[in-house]
């Protein structure tokens, strides 16, 4: 396992850190060689690749919203070309549509499905990145989750696991990996602090720090096909430091 190659970060975890450029040099001095963007950074994207070329960095993958998917796909498919992009994730179903009943969840997956159909026409794949209010059981115990990839069954859509979303959705992560293994492609590798700590953080930890299991959640997500492992901490007081720990904790465990 070369993990130098699987490590990726969100961007979104530096967005209080200047501009792109200067993110970028921090992180191409840290030693990583892939970030996931936002969509933001679509919107120049000669602009961001010619960044990313400067500090040796490739984005593979990157988020998009679903307006940008319903309102201007072409453009969302030349601009993620233009970056280098293979992999698209819309992160998050628009907040006014999230406490939707189970046949509206059903209908995203489908529309979902349909949007990675054409995109997959065009060389690119698109995904699904969940969080923890996709985990709420309605009456019957199901999920809006469990709904929308089974509107989405046929179709060509991947799985974007945030482990702990997930956990704090309070669904075991790993089964959900497994449900959902032949669509897994992505993990955003992130950490829970212990009960009471980093409230000014939301909760959130460095990797290796929190109380999540990464020795294990690694191995089960490389073992059920994820590809791209991306870094993540939604809200750190010291982005750079938090990069750079986590870094090193999964170095330390893997190499």
């Amino acid at each position: 396992m070369n993990i130098t190659e699987e490590l990726s970060i969100q961007l979104y975890s530096l967005r209080y850190f200047g501009d792109l450029a200067r993110q970028l040099e921090a992180l191409a001095e840290i030693g990583f060689r892939r970030v996931e963007l936002t969509g933001a950074h679509l919107i120049d994207a000669n602009g961001t690749r010619a960044l990313l070329d400067a500090h040796g960095i490739t984005a593979p993958t990157a988020h998009v919203s679903m307006p940008d998917l319903r309102g201007r796909l072409g453009w969302v498919a030349d601009q993620a070309k233009t970056i280098g992009i293979v992999e698209l994730f819309m992160p998050a179903i628009p907040a006014e549509e999230r406490g939707m009943p189970a046949e509206d969840w059903r209908a995203a997956g489908i529309e979902l499905g349909a949007i990675a159909e054409r995109l997959e026409r065009q060389g690119l794949k698109l995904g699904y990145h969940n969080h923890d209010w996709e985990l709420r059981p309605y009456s019957d115990g199901s999920t809006p989750l469990e709904h929308l990839f089974t509107g989405a069954e046929g179709s060509p859509l991947t799985f974007e696991a945030d482990v702990a979303w997930i956990t704090r959705g309070g669904a075991d992560p790993v089964a959900w990996m497994q449900a959902l293994k032949t669509r897994l492609t992505a993990v955003h590798v992130k950490d829970i602090a212990v009960r009471g700590a980093n409230l000014d953080e939301d909760g959130w930890s460095d990797i290796g720090t929190g109380v999540l299991d990464w020795q294990r959640l690694w191995r089960e997500a490389m073992a059920l096909g994820a590809k791209w492992m991306v870094l993540e901490h939604d809200k750190p007081k010291d982005p750079i430091g938090f990069a750079r720990a986590s870094r090193a904790y999964l170095l330390q465990q893997f190499s």
